[in-house]
């Protein structure tokens, strides 16, 4: 942070802890017990840079998750032009899922594109059989419930019944502000 920075008031946020991340499959845990299920499956968000760097990165991950046996990935764009890298475990491993996960975010921030990621979500269904996604900030360093419904609305009571469930599992972000609607995202839509 340089002078002006302090003069004005400007602060700059400490850089996102991407191993809290492995804080993942005991949350994974907790949702289990009241009858969430994981699908297997979870994404990456990210701006698109321009030009060909961040495609290369992107496609050097995808070769390193795909050679893990049972690993599948897609990109995607969605309707706000965000871009999303889906990783799927046939196996459902979680463990294998979050270090897939892992393994994207590190090569973009690794790359110089830290400060293009979004989020990174694990998708599960509820006891009611719909969607429900535990949203990773990267730029917060902390997670949330994202609950779907119909007609683009949430399920505030899930996701606040959800907050309670995973709080000591891993860091939820306190400012419902930040709980934002990822409508398109993929496994969530």
């Amino acid at each position: 942070m340089g002078i002006f920075d302090s003069i004005l008031g400007r602060s700059k946020p400490p850089p996102a802890d991407l191993d809290v991340l492995f804080a993942v499959p005991q949350a994974v845990i907790s949702l289990q017990t009241q009858g969430f299920t994981p699908t297997g499956s979870g994404s990456v968000c990210f701006r698109d840079v321009e030009g060909t760097a961040d495609d290369q990165v992107m496609a050097e991950a995808e070769q390193l998750i795909t050679s893990s046996v049972g690993s599948t990935v897609t990109r995607s764009e969605d309707r706000f032009g965000f871009h999303w890298l889906t990783v799927t475990r046939a196996d459902g491993d979680i463990s294998g899922l979050v270090t897939d996960l892992h393994a994207v975010n590190s090569s973009l921030v690794d790359a110089g594109f830290g400060s293009s990621l979004l989020c990174s979500t694990v998708v599960f269904t509820t006891p009611a059989g719909k969607p429900y996604g535990l949203v990773y900030l990267y730029k917060q360093g902390t997670f949330y419930p994202f609950a779907p419904d119909t007609g683009e609305r949430r399920d505030n009571a899930v996701e606040l019944q959800t907050r309670g469930l995973i709080a000591d599992d891993v860091p939820v972000e306190p400012d419902l502000s930040k709980w934002l609607a990822i409508w398109g995202a993929p496994g969530l839509g």
